[in-house]
């Protein structure tokens, strides 16, 4: 047999990705709602269908600064019998804080500022440098369209409005449109805390250089910041120590403040590899609370999942080569928050032509690093950035990842591939 087949044989018993992912994500349900301040809710996702109670605009207002005014008056006849343009008497000011109503008669305006509530019969609002800016009389230069800076009561929102359906980012615009439009508080899903572990005695905090028999504990640090761009209220415990007695109550002590658990290094099967050893031993005639599969990924082929505490906690176990991890979080822990948060759980993917020719592993699902940009025209290109997937600066400079599938062995350039897109904010 050829290392080839030899590789295909091994990958055939490696569990698809895919069918992972979908076991896992079945076995979770999104956090209970939380009715929560509107000012506290930014970040979080509508638990709900949001529905306008009051309309927006409110009532009958003027869009800009400069005169209310009925605009038949500014058509037919000239008021003043002025030669230069149509003359109206100013009967008042209005202001955002004005509240009692007025009515128009012909031949008059009112002063208005933005926002102001517009005067009964006013179908017009004659911007301020239009007109010669007068006082107890305007004379007007330029006539605009009926209806000309003025918003209708309810005209962009009526009552009953969908405003959010229920799974929808509570950005900062979708806050003001909630303000707008009446609304203080919203049911919401909860933000998950996420606990973040390191596990192996070879680890070292950061602030120096790895050296043999140390490692520098960068996944721990990288993994918070991935949390927290994700929205979870990200916790980083730090190292744990390859002690079996340690890992344990280290792990039931964070499942009071926690809503999931990540674990990263120990997830192999070699002399210490603790997390997985301790976290799927067998006690008695049941199994261990995490489950280690073998899956078709690359980087990072073993993953774990399962639940740790009398709660019931979930905790995903991710490898402890940095690249790997980052790979895992990626198609693993990531989607698991997003459900958590009720958010849809995959990020948005394009297809893009490869820049150059690439090869990748049989029999498994690649996620490298790449750089993809638009097309004048339409469309998109892709480059695979340096080193692979399991190069952190590959990573670092990424705005998107190359996914090659089972059966690809080698892409050529000028084919099209998927890549997921990875928002950074930069």
């Amino acid at each position: 047999m050829t290392a080839t087949a030899d590789a295909e044989a091994a990958a055939n018993e490696l569990t698809p990705l895919a069918d992972y992912i979908g076991n896992v994500l079945r076995r979770l349900r999104a956090l209970p709602p939380l009715d929560l301040d509107l000012t506290q809710a930014y970040g979080n996702v509508l638990a709900e269908d949001v529905v306008a109670p009051h309309a927006f605009p409110a009532f009958d207002q003027a869009a800009v600064d400069g005169y209310a005014a009925r605009w038949e008056d500014l058509t037919t006849g000239r008021p003043g019998g002025s030669g230069r343009g149509v003359r109206l008497n100013v009967v008042g000011d209005l202001g955002a804080s004005s509240w009692r109503p007025v009515r128009l008669t012909p031949g008059s305006c009112f002063s208005v500022a933005a926002g102001a509530p517009l005067p009964l019969g006013a179908d017009v609002v004659v911007p301020v440098e239009w007109t010669d800016q007068g006082m107890a009389a305007v004379e007007i230069f330029q006539v605009p369209k009926r209806g000309y800076g003025v918003r209708r009561a309810g005209e962009e929102l009526p009552v009953g409005t969908l405003l959010a359906p229920a799974g929808t980012y509570v950005s900062p615009a979708l806050v003001a449109v909630l303000a707008a439009t009446g609304i203080g508080h919203v049911a919401v899903r909860a933000c998950p805390r996420v606990v973040v572990v390191a596990t192996g005695d070879e680890l070292v905090d950061v602030g120096r250089g790895s050296q043999p028999g140390q490692v520098v504990d960068a996944n721990s640090h990288a993994l918070t910041a991935a949390a927290a761009e994700v929205g979870a209220l990200a916790y980083r415990i730090g190292i744990c120590d390859d002690d079996p007695e340690g890992l344990r109550g280290l792990l039931e002590d964070q499942t009071l403040r926690a809503d999931l658990i990540l674990t990263t290094g120990g997830t192999g099967t070699g002399p210490g590899d603790m997390v997985r050893r301790i976290l799927s031993r067998r006690e008695g005639n049941r199994a261990g609370p995490v489950t280690f599969t073998d899956v078709a990924l690359y980087p990072g082929a073993t993953l774990g999942f399962g639940t740790v505490g009398a709660e019931e906690v979930p905790v995903v176990c991710l490898p402890g080569d940095p690249g790997a991890a980052l790979i895992g979080f990626e198609v693993l822990a990531r989607p698991v928050i997003q459900l958590l948060a009720g958010a849809e759980p995959f990020r948005p993917s394009v297809r893009a032509h490869l820049l150059e020719t690439i090869t990748s592993p049989a029999g498994l699902r690649e996620f490298r690093p790449a750089h993809v940009a638009e097309r004048r025209g339409g469309g998109y290109t892709v480059q695979p950035l340096r080193g692979g997937p399991f190069t952190l600066s590959g990573l670092a400079e990424a705005n998107g990842l190359l996914v090659l599938g089972e059966r690809v062995t080698t892409a050529a350039a000028g084919s099209t591939v998927d890549v997921l897109l990875l928002d950074r904010r930069r």
